[in-house]
């Protein structure tokens, strides 16, 4: 695989949660059975290209192959659809050599017009609106030669490091032409066709999904812990939006395994024999992104004060618990790149209050600020896709109340949300986006990619955001990647609060699930024990 030692350094994961092995439990996986599992919340869409949410990944995964892999624990691109692949040296196009024998579940074979077919409808006919992560992934794409039938070239307008990483992504799962010639809705229904260890079987929108193992599947990732078919028959998927009743369907066997376990639920699972997975999710933590063009975030000296008025232990400590981090940088720890700056966020409700002096903002009469006849206080849009937003929020607004702000929160459904996200309606917008590759700075602050500041240039951040797409050297990638993170706090671009982690319940007849290499499930070599 030409280039890879040059790639190696910038793809190394810090060791993340690992996968699910229950003790007291011998002898070989045994095949068969239904796996129920909770989630928290509904899929999006049954499209992998058209997904962002942890609940809809951990669906859309299981029913799409990826071009290559990348393993959880070294963060080493490992073979799936393709078995090599060449990177020219200036990084502007790969060449991906296909197995043999793959077909979707519709019976098409895999061939190289269907990665041509895959990426075009991405950037055609999705775009960034309906595919923001796929899209800004493909920046630059220029199209995709079919070789032969087994070797598809891709190929950009500019250097592009990122994209070899990208092909492990299920945002860029390989889809049969049924699908990538479908329209952007019709491709969320519930009938999309991949070449995965499991198909649809059912689908309702808000309510339920069930999947069916994929007979004669034969091609899975070299990651895998094994070959062949996938050991469930089916995984029945339901939505149980309270905690509570997730935890107690857990323990009392009507579920297998849930999504978004809490601490006070911690105890009850255990005590019913089961167990809590966790896994750190790599990629930009969770973090308010001011727009830089609405009321008094315009104030460069606001968006800074906001870094030390924000106690990030204490929202850890309050609303989490020990499986959760507090963010020391706009990166999660367990993303290439990541710098440690927990130095330049530590609590400091004193310097915020100084800085905002400094700047004009005067108390008012009930504490909150203003300047010039403009209040200090903004809006925060978020929605439910991680069960802990509105207390961590609610905390952080009684937090930034001591230094003066105000902070307004919007909760908005999905729908709303991504509307206003894509429009850039907001004073704030309070998020996370999962991505096992430092590139992702680029994706959400690169000023030609979603840039939801709504910011202008700032030379330096922009000359490193662009730089690391064109440096195939790790060291120096990493470097500049750290750069960039330096710059997002310095110009207030960003307000990390927490690092987002997987707390997924499980019960003690689950064997083998586990945690892929940005933290979402992959129930392949998932089986059931005692039944």
């Amino acid at each position: 695989m030409a280039l890879f030692g040059v790639f190696a350094a910038t793809f190394a994961l810090a060791a993340c949660g690992g996968g699910v092995t229950q003790t007291g439990v011998s002898g070989p996986p045994q095949p068969g059975g239904t796996l129920r599992y909770g989630l928290s919340q509904a899929p999006t869409c049954s499209d992998p290209a058209q997904g962002g949410t942890n609940q809809t990944i951990y669906v859309t995964r299981q029913i799409a192959d990826s071009l290559t892999d990348q393993d959880p624990a070294t963060g080493e691109l490992r073979p799936w659809l393709a078995e090599r692949w060449e990177v020219s040296p200036d990084a502007r196009t790969f060449t991906f050599h296909l197995r043999d024998g793959v077909t979707f579940s519709d019976g098409t074979p895999l061939t190289a017009e269907s990665v041509r077919g895959t990426l075009d409808s991405i950037v055609h006919v999705l775009g960034g609106a309906k595919a923001p992560l796929a899209a800004t992934y493909l920046a630059g794409y220029t199209g995709t030669d079919v070789v032969d039938a087994r070797t598809a070239r891709v190929r950009f307008s500019a250097p592009t490091v990122q994209f070899l990483q990208a092909t492990s992504t299920p945002q860029l799962g390989i889809l049969a032409a049924a699908t990538t010639a479908k329209e952007a809705e019709q491709r969320c229904l519930g009938d999309t066709i991949g070449s995965g260890p499991f198909t649809y079987a059912g689908y309702r929108q808000g309510d339920s999904v069930t999947l069916a193992k994929r007979a004669g599947y034969h091609w899975g990732s070299a990651v895998f812990a094994h070959q062949g078919e996938a050991y469930l028959d089916r995984i029945e998927f339901t939505v149980v939006p309270e905690s509570g009743v997730r935890t107690g369907s857990l323990v009392s066997g009507q579920l297998d395994a849930t999504s978004d376990a809490l601490p006070q639920d911690v105890p009850q699972i255990e005590a019913a024999g089961g167990q809590v997975a966790t896994a750190s999710n790599p990629g930009i933590t969770f973090g308010l992104q001011p727009n830089v063009k609405r009321g008094p975030l315009r104030d460069r000296a606001v968006r800074t004060a906001l870094l030390p008025a924000v106690d990030r232990q204490e929202l850890v400590d309050t609303v989490l618990g020990p499986q959760f981090r507090a963010a020391t940088s706009a990166l999660a720890h367990t993303t290439p790149g990541y710098v440690d700056l927990g130095g330049d966020l530590g609590f400091d409700i004193e310097k915020a209050k100084r800085t905002l002096d400094a700047a004009g903002w005067v108390p008012g009469g009930d504490g909150i600020r203003a300047k010039n006849g403009e209040r200090l206080s903004f809006g925060v849009l978020f929605s439910a896709a991680f069960a802990g937003n509105q207390a961590i929020l609610e905390l952080l607004q009684q937090q930034l109340r001591a230094a003066g702000v105000e902070l307004r929160l919007e909760p908005a459904a999905n729908a709303d949300y991504t509307v206003r996200q894509n429009t850039k309606d907001f004073d704030t917008i309070y998020y996370n986006v999962t991505r096992a590759d430092g590139d992702i700075l680029r994706t959400n602050f690169g000023l030609d990619a979603r840039n939801l500041n709504d910011r202008g240039a700032i030379p330096a951040l922009d000359e490193v955001l662009s730089g690391q797409l064109a440096t195939v050297d790790g060291a120096k990638r990493a470097q500049q990647i750290g750069e960039a993170q330096r710059l997002l706090l310095d110009e207030g671009l960003w307000i990390p609060t927490i690092e987002l982690s997987q707390a997924i319940g499980v019960a003690n007849t689950v064997q083998g699930l586990t945690f892929e290499a940005s933290a979402r499930l992959q129930f392949f070599d998932t089986w059931l024990s005692g039944r």
